[in-house]
């Protein structure tokens, strides 16, 4: 089991960055392939980023390629989302999900294939 917990949202203007965190506590981090997803109001929960448990893989959305990273560092337990040119659209509770895996480069893209959630952080993109 682990618990997971976002940081980093807040307001910011369309141009801006923001870095996203998502710090795991409990069983071992680096046993578990991570992702990001985002839900924006009256919407259904959308993937967003995934990476595989020894980083050496990663997957992003079409709507946020070049322009969103995902990253981990499993020392510090966490997994990170560098979102750079940042759109109104963008404007979502993003969340950071948890699979456990023996396979080191497994990624994963549908939210019903991760065990755990955090709480979510809001991100608010103003024109």
């Amino acid at each position: 089991q682990v618990q997971l917990v976002e940081s980093g949202g807040g307001l910011v203007q369309a141009g801006d960055s923001l870095r996203l965190s998502c710090a795991g506590a409990g069983r071992t981090f680096s046993t578990f392939a991570m992702g990001w997803f985002r839900q924006a109001p009256g919407k259904e929960r959308e993937f967003v980023a995934a990476i595989s448990r020894s980083a050496g893989r990663t997957y992003d959305a079409d709507s946020v390629k070049a322009r969103f990273t995902i990253s981990r560092n499993n020392a510090k337990n966490t997994v990170y989302l560098q979102m750079n040119s940042l759109k109104p659209e963008d404007t979502a509770v993003y969340y950071c999900a948890a699979r456990g895996t023996i396979e080191s480069r497994s990624i994963y893209l549908k939210s019903n294939e991760y065990d755990y959630w955090g709480q979510g952080t809001q991100v608010t993109v103003s024109s």
